[in-house]
């Protein structure tokens, strides 16, 4: 058959005897259809599959033109920081709970799959964040986020004291269990259940949710997308320190350190089926009522 994309890339859980399943019916479809098939190192290890096609993350990234991934929103949020560096678009099969980013149903992936492999699909651009720990004005870490970065301590329910500054103006000082930053992506996420606005994904924006503020008065900031954030942690601060990206990576922070969050120049690609709808998934995934009318 004609496709738009001849190398395909699997990724998923490995040991996860759903995932397995559906990444091994997935293998045989994109066989069947002449297409080259490119499998993750633990995926191929876990199915058996022959190792001549099993490549890192890395590799799959630098081998592929579209990357299926088989699992929840977390599995999509550590490879599409991956693919995102390499320009790859990422289309996901939900193996998970919610599956706010991904697609495609494990059950019933082979007809929409067909319509996107014949070139019939949607496709969306996401912002990701870039996050650098600074100490002493040098670099110490640096790492990106599909969802969010989040300023917190390494204990829980732990007050912190940090200076919030955008674009090099000082806009709060804060005391409170810590900061979320997101994006559009991850304002279903993290975010959302700190009370934080949903930011539907075509805008160039990013929300700032303060953690249980020490003061009535915080709330929810949104700001450009263009922005550069920059977190000054007070050296008073007794607790190390922690910033998390998705939840996945996390960056040692000390008291004094200063936390530089901005767009990262590359975005992630995502593919969906023809008749996706974002409001759908909002409605699907949140419980909103259908219509009245």
């Amino acid at each position: 058959m004609s496709s738009s994309f001849r190398r395909i890339g699997l990724i998923g859980k490995p040991n996860h005897e759903g995932a397995n399943a559906t990444l091994l019916a997935l293998y045989q479809f994109l066989q069947q259809r002449q297409l080259e098939v490119r499998i993750e190192q633990r995926v191929a290890e876990s199915l058996q599959l022959d190792p001549m096609l099993s490549r890192d993350l890395v590799e799959l990234g630098k081998d592929c033109d579209l990357a299926i991934v088989v699992g929840g929103d977390g599995n999509m949020l550590g490879a599409a920081r991956i693919f995102a560096r390499f320009g790859v678009p990422v289309l996901g099969v939900n193996r998970g709970n919610l599956g706010f980013l991904t697609d495609l149903s494990p059950e019933n992936f082979a007809e929409p799959l067909t319509q996107v492999l014949a070139g019939n699909f949607v496709t969306e651009q996401r912002n990701l964040l870039q996050v650098e720990v600074h100490r002493h004005d040098t670099v110490k870490s640096s790492n990106t986020a599909v969802n969010e970065a989040v300023l917190h301590a390494d204990k829980v329910a732990h007050m912190i004291e940090f200076e919030a500054y955008i674009n090099g103006e000082f806009v709060f000082s804060q005391r409170s269990d810590g900061l979320i930053i997101s994006t559009p992506t991850g304002s279903t996420a993290y975010s959302l259940s700190g009370g934080g606005p949903i930011l539907t994904p075509e805008l160039d924006a990013m929300s700032l949710v303060p953690m249980f503020p020490h003061t009535l008065s915080s709330r929810p900031l949104v700001v450009s997308g263009t922005s550069e954030i920059l977190l000054k942690v007070s050296p008073a601060n007794d607790a190390h320190l922690q910033v998390s990206c998705d939840s996945h990576v996390i960056l040692a922070v000390m008291p004094g350190d200063e936390i530089r969050i901005r767009k990262h120049p590359k975005p992630l690609t995502l593919v969906h089926p023809p008749g996706y709808s974002y409001y759908k998934v909002l409605r699907s995934k949140l419980g909103w009522g259908s219509k009245l009318y």
